[in-house]
């Protein structure tokens, strides 16, 4: 007894097992959360330490080689990135996909926590953060003021806003961009300071002395208790302007003599721009591992409730918003979802031409895909662009098996057979095929539940829903269609189909013509698919190579890097130009607005020499330019910007560390930073000679104009000056350096000293600064200090605890990630020494991580579904007949991908995979009814021929269904539109082609191999026969409650 049978027998139950399966989907359904990808970001954790005054050099040594070496030991990190700055140190460790997120950071926190008290004094306690450090902001928030100025309004964001953002769940950080902090500057009169006869180091002494806060202590009498507070902390510019520096012979030398005092911003080295106008930009931070829509949805829910409570006059407005682009995707693909169930409805509808049958063929989409939600739900799946992907996928799919059930009982009710007998028989039938065919595309994804890394988990949940899906439909098959069939199909002889059917049987007697003249040539054939399959080979290397293709996600990233040297306001200046050569697109309707940074950053700030402009588009409906076409138009514009360099990058389909990074990320790591700089140009040299680089730079720039000081140590003691002294006083003069804080408004601001603007505005002012020698005289730093100009470098850089240095670059039109860094690894080979030590990230790393897995993966697919073939037919000849239609599935994908000018990238690879099952399909249906013909005596030649014409329009039938379902995605447009055009161009070009061979190729080789196998049975049957020779009951006879039951059509089942 087959499962069919109990189904046809019991049609309410059917009805009530495909209901309950509705129910149970529905359900799922609604709690299951939607994002853009599934959750494939790795842990990343940064430590980021400030030591101000120190250099770089001090910071490498001092700070980040400490914690370097602190975290070195902690499991499952895959690498570990840092940069010294000028008195910042940035540790990133980056983890592998499957370690928590909240025990990495804790584990980071306990490991610097030890090593914390050797780092210097004068260091800032590190700052452990669950967040990459080089991170870029999800959203950002525009305010303005008519009201405030930026120190009010700066610090309004800070108490209000900031903080009740950073509540919402997933946000790691809330960042102010052109944030003007309070602090009470002094500003450091020098000529006044040395008529005076005072140094810099005794205003500091001053100040700490006189602006403390100390307890009191308490009164007690017999009867009250009361609690002394000394009122000793400074709160305005003019008390701290009244502060007594010295007393002078009874002349009282005050603060606001030698100094000016005034409330200030802490810092201005950074500046936003919202289209043009000056604004503070909050940036949201999400959490390394947080979902964006969630966090982006929570950040505009608390705005909208914080909207009532700004100042009047102030606007905040949402200037860029990255999940527009992620609901625009999703939406994309939703309507090819319903553009592929319309497409499939027309083909079955064509072929059957009879609205019954199409309905229950139909019947299998919604029950399947909706089934499948209960799988997502058990696995933790989410609704992503790669599910709502596998479910289009699924919808050409699904109807499979229902189209194979539904065609085998059209053919025998037009036979002659009753409704109901045809539907029980046919089932019957069919029942092997169905199974096999289900569990051959099952089979396929098993490697991707397997697959390890970044690709691995990002494909996991693509590959559950489409195997779930896959799997409903094969219990659709075998319960709810066979009764369907028996409830709603009748003989159809209607107009429609009387004048259709000629055609439909001159197409199978054409067929049958063309493949009895080809099983006469059954070599040649064999021949020529060798001959198809073998240009695979030249099309796979002819093709571009990236990890993810460059999608349309409505913005653009103008990176701009003036000399290194330059100040603020030049910087500035370059950004507003660039802002004004763009300013046309916007006029034009293809820009939305223009965000602006200069020194953008938050934990790790880039230098005052660099600015940014995030062009956000206009939205994908409204435009018929993509974003490719709109860099096209920007390029000449900003490509040779004079006094700055300008470089436009794309924002990666999968954001990940950097950014908004070049493609090219290519680490060389050696000793020291002098031979790797060697290195480095040598390979950046031969690089650009080949024509395939634009932009290319590297993180290492020594070109940062610097001053040396030089300490005459032997005339310094004989003056009895320190090192500590000269070192203390430069720092006052020339640093930002925070001598002390006060309290306003119940929060406490730095008190920062240093020298007036005109006081340090050449090298001649640092020698002309004054310190006091031992016998208690002022004298000038000249007396034992030299300068020296000099190059170094703004930062330096580490990678996996080797000193490095990273080559970025953008590639010229048709080249790929894979070409290019095949062409630096060459260039290496040939020229460096092998203590080069190569790394890679960003995108780079991405794409090598993942055509690795990949290429195993498609290799695991193929074994797996070989496997499972052989243990279905129960022969090694038959699968090997069906596996042959793979190589002909491949080479019409590539083939796609070659006419539509795509690239090979991961969403097109796993189409190739997905292809070794859905191939596999046709050459099922031919070998298992060729077998089936056999057995009731057909010879291998006639077997091959009748199945072959009669499972024509059945395999016809699910081809077409499966194109249908893919075409599109291999049309669609909009936003995120590249990722569903690579994998719908691979299945319609694999099953296009496949199809035309497969009906010729695969009867070819059953011709020459078929007869060389043996039914499933064969075993069986032996043991049957010796068990009568021997006079033995065959097995299960003797059982009093068997019943004799109709064969099956193939005894395996």
């Amino acid at each position: 007894m087959q499962v069919s049978d109990l189904f046809i027998r019991r049609p309410v139950f059917a009805v009530v097992v495909s209901l309950l399966l509705i129910v149970g989907g529905l359900a799922a359904l609604m709690n299951l959360p939607v994002r853009e990808y599934p959750q494939t970001d790795r842990p990343v954790v940064s430590v980021s330490t400030v030591y101000r005054g120190a250099s770089n050099e001090v910071i490498e040594s001092r700070v980040t080689e400490i914690i370097e070496g602190a975290v070195a030991g902690i499991e499952g990190i895959r690498q570990v990135t840092s940069q010294s700055q000028n008195d910042r140190s940035s540790v990133s460790i980056e983890f592998e996909v499957s370690r928590d997120p909240e025990a990495a950071t804790s584990d980071v926190r306990d490991a610097v926590s030890r090593v914390s008290g050797r780092l210097p004094d004068g260091a800032d306690t590190p700052v452990v953060r669950k967040v990459d450090a080089n991170a870029s902001a999800i959203m950002w928030v525009g305010v303005t003021s008519t009201t405030l100025d930026a120190l009010e309004l700066s610090d309004y964001l800070k108490r209000v806003y900031v903080d009740r953002l950073s509540t919402v769940p997933g946000v790691a950080n809330v960042n102010l961009s052109g944030e003007r902090r309070f602090a009470m500057r002094i500003w450091v009169d020098r000529p006044a300071l040395a008529a005076r006869g005072l140094t810099v180091q005794d205003l500091e002494t001053a100040i700490k002395r006189q602006n403390v806060e100390l307890p009191g202590g308490r009164i007690e009498s017999s009867q009250r208790e009361f609690t002394v507070k000394t009122d000793s902390r400074l709160a305005t510019p003019e008390q701290f302007s009244q502060v007594i520096v010295t007393n002078k012979s009874g002349y009282l030398v005050r603060l606001g003599e030698v100094a000016r005092v005034e409330v200030g911003p802490e810092d201005t080295r950074f500046e936003f721009y919202q289209s043009g106008e000056t604004a503070i930009g909050m940036g949201v931070v999400r959490q390394s591992t947080a979902n964006t829509l969630a966090v982006v949805d929570g950040v505009r829910q608390e705005l909208e409730e914080l909207k009532s409570s700004l100042p009047p006059g102030t606007t905040a407005e949402i200037a860029y918003d990255e999940s527009q682009f992620i609901r625009a995707s999703i939406d994309g693909v939703l309507h090819t979802l319903v553009e592929g169930v319309a497409l499939v409805i027309l083909v079955i509808l064509v072929f059957l031409r009879d609205w019954r049958s199409t309905i229950v063929a139909m019947v299998a989409i919604p029950v399947s895909i909706t089934a499948a939600f209960m799988v997502m739900s058990f696995f933790g799946a989410s609704i992503n662009v790669l599910t709502l992907l596998a479910i289009v996928l699924a919808i050409g799919i699904v109807v499979d098996d229902a189209i194979v059930e539904i065609e085998n009982v059209h053919r025998r009710i037009e036979e002659g057979q009753p409704p109901l007998l045809a539907s029980f028989d046919g089932a019957r039938e069919i029942g092997f095929a169905v199974i096999a065919t289900t569990a051959t595309l099952m089979a396929v994804f098993v490697p991707l539940a397997f697959m390890t890394g970044n690709t691995g988990k990002l494909f996991r949940e693509f590959g559950i829903t489409l195997a779930a899906s896959i799997f409903f439909s094969g219990v659709v098959a075998r319960t709810l269609t066979p009764m369907l069939c028996s409830k709603l199909m009748v003989p159809a002889h209607g107009r429609i189909q009387r004048m259709t059917e000629p055609v439909f049987e001159k197409m199978n007697g054409g067929y049958r013509w063309l493949l009895s003249r080809a099983l006469r040539i059954p070599v040649v054939l064999l021949f020529i698919g060798f001959l198809v399959s073998l240009s695979a080979y030249g099309l796979f290397q002819s093709l571009p190579k990236e990890f993810a293709p460059t999608e349309d996600r409505g913005a653009i990233i103008v990176r701009l890097q003036a000399p290194e040297g330059a100040n603020l306001d030049y910087t500035r200046d370059r950004v507003k130009e660039v802002e004004r050569a763009l300013m046309p697109l916007q006029e034009q309707g293809l820009v939305a607005s223009m965000l602006s940074q200069v020194a953008p950053g938050f934990a790790r700030p880039s230098p005052v020499n660099e600015g940014i402009v995030i062009v956000r588009l206009v939205p994908w409906e409204d435009r018929t330019e993509s974003q490719q076409d709109i860099v096209r138009q920007m390029t000449p514009k900003v490509s040779t910007f004079p006094g700055a360099r300008v470089s436009l990058v794309n924002p990666p389909a999968f954001g990940g560390a950097g950014g908004f990074g070049q493609p090219i990320q290519f680490v060389l790591g050696g000793p020291d930073y002098d031979t790797i700089r060697g290195w480095r140009d040598l390979v950046m040299q031969k690089a650009q000679e080949t024509g395939k680089f634009v932009n290319m730079d590297s993180n290492y720039r020594e070109s940062q104009p610097d001053i040396r000081v030089q300490i005459d140590r032997q005339r310094a003691a004989d003056l009895s000056v320190s090192v500590e002294d000269i070192g203390r006083t430069l720092e006052l003069m020339f640093g930002e350096t925070e001598v002390s804080t006060f309290v306003s408004r119940g929060d406490e601001y730095p008190v920062i000293m240093r020298a007036r603007p005109e006081d340090r505005a050449s090298p001649n002012d640092l020698t002309n600064t004054f310190i006091r020698a031992g016998n208690g005289e002022l004298v000038p730093l000249s007396s034992f200090v030299t300068l020296t100009e000099s190059a170094a470098p703004q930062a330096l850089n580490r990678f996996d605890r080797l000193r490095s240095i990273t080559i970025q670059s953008s590639l010229t039109p048709g080249v790929s990630i894979g070409e290019g860094l095949e062409i630096l690894q060459q260039i290496v080979r040939d020229n460096l020494p092998a203590e080069v030590r190569i790394g890679y990230t960003g995108q780079s790393k991405d794409f090598l991580d993942s055509t690795g897995a990949i290429y195993v993966t498609f290799a695991m697919a193929l074994l797996v579904v070989f496997l499972v073939l052989a243990a279905q037919f129960e022969s090694w000849i038959n699968p090997f007949i069906i596996m042959l239609t793979v190589p002909l599935a491949v080479t019409g994908g590539l083939l796609a991908l070659f006419i539509t000018g795509q690239t090979l990238n991961i969403y097109s690879q796993i189409g190739m995979i997905l292809l070794i099952g859905l191939m596999t399909k046709n050459g099922i249906l031919i070998v298992e009814f060729s077998n089936q013909l056999r057995e009731r005596g057909y010879s291998v030649h006639d077997a091959v021929l009748e199945a072959s014409v009669l499972r024509l329009r059945p395999i016809l039938m699910t081809s077409i269904a499966m194109i249908g379902g893919a075409v599109p995605l291999a049309w669609s447009t909009g936003a995120g539109a590249e990722a569903r055009n690579a994998i719908g161009s691979v299945i319609v070009g694999g099953v296009t082609v496949s199809t035309m061979l497969t009906v010729l190729v695969v009867p070819s080789i059953y011709l020459l191999l078929g007869g060389f196998t043996k039914p499933a049975t064969y075993v069986s049957e032996m043991l049957d026969k010796l068990r009568a020779q021997t006079g033995q009951v065959p097995h299960g006879e003797d059982l009093p409650s068997r019943r004799k039951e109709v064969p099956p059509a193939h005894p395996a089942e």
